[in-house]
Parts: structure tokens; C-alpha cells; sequence
């Protein structure tokens, strides 16, 4: 505990990927789930061989003002196909410091290497000791009716499963899945106390 009787900075995980829902999930955490001092981790796990651009310095990036939303700055690198061209975690790395400039932000890259996402991810969040873990989630009928409470939590078989879904399950800390519900309409968000609950944005 800090002096003062302050908060303790948490550790707070987001899931990173090229994709509207990984945008929606960054835009929550930065407007609901860090406060100043807290560590934001953005967590992107690769299958090996995958391929990425990780080199975009000859390349110009898109200009952010300081009234910018976190929305309009985290879908920058999904607009017009920019996740080929751009290291999109960079693009996702200064949305946060344009939203949140005195949150510390820090970016992990990790390959499965033969193991599920979803462990990979859990695995993580237990190795870097994370309070909050933020996933991007899309809702789906066959994601809502599949048996993500499987006996101790295995996923041999599986791979179906919603990765969200399992870890909301699995995960030691707080786990949100987030849905983003258009431009201004708020999020949908999923715990392992909280379903389908609605935060207006």
C-alpha cells in the first residue's frame, strides 16, 4: 500500500490482436478498467511461423490528437487493411499513451508453441501476475451453447471453444470478455460474476 492510504498499481491485461474486438476490449480497459499508475500489458500470442511486420519505421503513422477517443485511436490499425502494413501492437501501444499517458504500457509477445491460445494466455497472466485480464469477445449462438465448463477446465478436443469464455472460467484473476456495442453504444461485458451486463460508454 502506498503512502497516504493510495491504491496499489495493478497489472492489467489485454489481449492484443489485429481485430475490432481486441480494439473494442483496449478501448474498456483504457476508459474503465486502468487508473493512473496502474502497469497496462499488451499481450499478443502468435502460432509459431506466423508472420508479422514488426519494421514500420518507413512507414508514416497516423497522427493522433489529445482530445482523440480511445476508440478512434485504437482502430487506426484496422482501417483500410493497416494491419498488413503496420505493427499494429505499436499502433495499439500509442493509442494508450495518447489515452492514458501516465499509465505505464508494456508489450509481450509470445509464440503457443504447440499449446492452445487460451493456455498460453492463462499462463501468462499467472507468470507476469496480472489482477485484470481483458479479452475481446465475439457472441455467437455456437459460442454461447458450447460446454466451456469442461471438467477441470481441459481443452484437449476443444478447440472450438470460445478462448474468452475459457479463460472467464479458468482465470485466477478478474477475467472481463468484452463486447463492443458500436461507436457510442457501450460495451457488453462478461465475468465469471456478471453476464451480458451492459456499460454505457
Amino acid at each position: 500500500m502506498e503512502a497516504g492510504g493510495k491504491a496499489v498499481p495493478r497489472r492489467v491485461m489485454v489481449v492484443a490482436d489485429p481485430t475490432r474486438e481486441s480494439a473494442g476490449a483496449l478501448q474498456y480497459a483504457l476508459s474503465h478498467a486502468v487508473v493512473e499508475k496502474d502497469e497496462l500489458i499488451l499481450l499478443h500470442v502468435e502460432s509459431p511461423g506466423s508472420w508479422r511486420n514488426t519494421f514500420s519505421t518507413f512507414l508514416r503513422r497516423p497522427s493522433h490528437s489529445a482530445s482523440s477517443t480511445a476508440a478512434a485511436a485504437a482502430a487506426t490499425f484496422l482501417e483500410g487493411g493497416a494491419a498488413d502494413h503496420v505493427d499494429f501492437l505499436e499502433e495499439m501501444r500509442s493509442a494508450c499513451k495518447h489515452a492514458r499517458p501516465r499509465v505505464r504500457v508494456r508489450v509481450e509477445r509470445v509464440a503457443t508453441e504447440g499449446k492452445e491460445k487460451a493456455t498460453t494466455i492463462l499462463f501468462q497472466s499467472m507468470a507476469l501476475r496480472v489482477d485484470v485480464l481483458v479479452i475481446g469477445q465475439r457472441r455467437s449462438l455456437s459460442s454461447s451453447l458450447l460446454g466451456y465448463k469442461r471438467p477441470g477446465g481441459s481443452l484437449i478436443g476443444a478447440k472450438s471453444i470460445d478462448t474468452a469464455e475459457y479463460l472467464i472460467e479458468n482465470s485466477k484473476c478478474t477475467c472481463v470478455g468484452v463486447q463492443k456495442k458500436g461507436q457510442n453504444a457501450g460495451f457488453v461485458l462478461n465475468s465469471k460474476t456478471h453476464r451480458n451486463f451492459w456499460l454505457l460508454a
